[in-house]
């Protein structure tokens, strides 16, 4: 590569200004969701896993009002083809109601902001939190936003001392080592971006890298991105299928942790079908409880919730029942029907899915257990697994051998790497990403937590966490990549990460 273009072009809009700038899987979810769970009240909660890194009150101020504009976005027409298109998945009555969706921001955020101290100035600075409640149909679509308006306002007004140079050139370098090693990966990294530009920039570094690997015939591939909206500006694949959110929402809805996990995998056949968005996410009540129901068979007919009717949208001033009313509810999702299936036999959720999905603890004890797994339901077939877990070009390619080791296909979900690597432009050293989080935090009134596989990335009420915990006899497990704090370097130690796959 000879010519980075991000040196000399201006950034483009700030913000967010597309409703499918946003991960696939929360329009995969928010599908689900108005299939089976269309009248769930639901509350979301934001966390800064690096507390030290305070927003001043320009940058909140900033905050407010580019959150305020989401309301004013709406899906194009364009947008609508395009998912049609490309997202066969995502059925009729969901794009309909898509098509008529909106936000309501002053209704359903609320912004508050903690100074340290206040002393009238502009650079101030405080914590800012957010809480986000209303129909989890309604409210589904915000987290991704969020979380990236609240690095951009942190990079915009807090840590100036930065640029866009080098940035194409960095992305291509590091999808060049990937393809070069036969990675099959794909980009992760919008709830954690710098800006906008910036993952214009890094998806068309990806893009020249994964063009020179074609010509050349490698093995390694660009896959995809999880943002909606730059796989339609980029013409690559939009790829994700579901999130913690699902299991976390589905167990709180139910308050029956014990068979939840069996439910929400239940639903989401229901909603898409065997073998369609076929990655599951193992680890939000720990990989163990997972692996006990995802070795139960998939029923023939999966029904809704009793009381939902999934013709009901609450997302503008004028009910849109009308525009849904050729899906009526119960609604019932045949799975498959008797003799449909050449041997007529019931199969597991294990045989449907693809893979899994690996999003904490330990990766190399992940993989084994896996393959204990699948060999033990005698499952010979060779499955997938995705690696997603604060990734880089190293641990791509460690996690890589690993897998193939274990007979296991991997594929690799790399984001913050990819879109919030950047160095002071004064000092030279790692400019350190924001770790922020939000969570569904409630759903039916009652508290939704995730466990996970690593200590540290328990998440929601202490008191059910810990409750959860001793229900499904979960094992404490601490790994020492773990440490949420200092997930992605601390000044001093950070420039050795930022020169990967250069």
């Amino acid at each position: 590569m000879t010519h980075d273009a991000s040196e000399n072009r201006d950034p483009l809009s700030e913000g967010v200004f597309s409703l499918l700038d946003t991960d696939l899987y929360k329009l995969t979810m928010q599908c689900a969701v108005l299939k089976y769970f269309p009248d769930v009240e639901v509350t979301y909660a934001f966390t800064n896993r690096t507390p030290d890194m305070k927003l001043t009150r320009s940058a909140f101020r900033w905050m407010e009002a580019q959150i305020q504009k989401l309301g004013n976005i709406s899906l194009s027409s364009e947008e609508l083809k395009y998912l049609r298109k490309t997202c066969p998945y995502l059925n009729e009555p969901y794009l309909r109601f898509l098509s008529n969706f909106r936000l309501r921001p002053s209704e359903q955020v609320r912004l508050s902001y903690n100074l340290i101290k206040d002393t009238g100035s502009d650079e101030d600075v405080g914590d800012v939190h957010f809480d986000v409640k209303g129909l989890w149909v309604d409210t589904i679509l915000y987290e991704i936003p969020l979380l990236a308006l609240t690095s951009e306002a942190y990079f915009k007004f807090c840590n100036r001392d930065w640029d866009y140079k080098e940035q194409e050139e960095k992305a291509y370098h590091k999808g060049t080592t990937l393809i070069e090693h036969s990675c099959l990966f794909s980009e992760f990294g919008t709830r954690r971006r710098r800006d906008y530009h910036t993952q214009d920039l890094v998806l068309q570094g990806l893009k020249l890298a994964a063009e020179e690997g074609k010509k050349k015939d490698l093995k390694g591939k660009l896959m995809g991105t999880s943002n909606v909206h730059f796989a339609m500006r980029h013409g690559i694949m939009p790829v994700g299928t579901v999130a913690h959110e699902w299991f976390m929402g589905v167990a709180a809805i139910t308050n029956d942790y014990e068979t939840a996990t069996e439910i929400a995998l239940r639903y989401w056949v229901g909603t898409f079908g065997e073998g369609v968005l076929g990655i599951a996410l193992t680890d939000t009540f720990g990989t163990r409880a997972f692996l006990n129901a995802f070795n139960q068979s998939v029923p023939r007919y999966t029904s809704a919730a009793s009381g939902g009717a999934a013709t009901l949208a609450s997302t503008a001033a004028v009910s849109t029942t009308g525009t849904l009313s050729e899906t009526k509810p119960p609604l019932h999702a045949p799975i498959a029907l008797k003799g449909e299936r050449e041997d007529d036999k019931l199969r597991s959720y294990a045989q449907v899915f693809t893979g899994v999905r690996q999003d904490s603890g330990d990766p190399a004890g992940f993989v084994k257990m896996m393959r204990d797994f699948y060999d033990s339901v005698g499952i010979m077939e060779k499955k997938t697994i995705v690696f997603s877990d604060s990734l880089n070009i190293e641990l791509c390619l460690e996690y890589m051998q690993v897998a193939e080791e274990n007979g296991f296909q991997p594929t690799f979900g790399v984001g913050t790497f990819l879109t919030n690597d950047f160095v002071n432009a004064s000092t030279g050293k790692k400019s350190v990403p924001l770790n922020i989080v939000i969570k569904i935090s409630s759903a039916s009134g009652r508290p939704a937590v995730k466990i996970s596989d690593n200590i540290g990335k328990n998440t929601g009420d202490k008191a059910t966490v810990e409750s959860v915990k001793r229900r499904l006899g979960y094992i404490e497990k601490e790994w020492e990549g773990g440490d949420e704090k200092t997930r992605w370097g601390t000044e001093e130690e950070g420039v050795k990460s930022t020169s990967l796959g250069k």
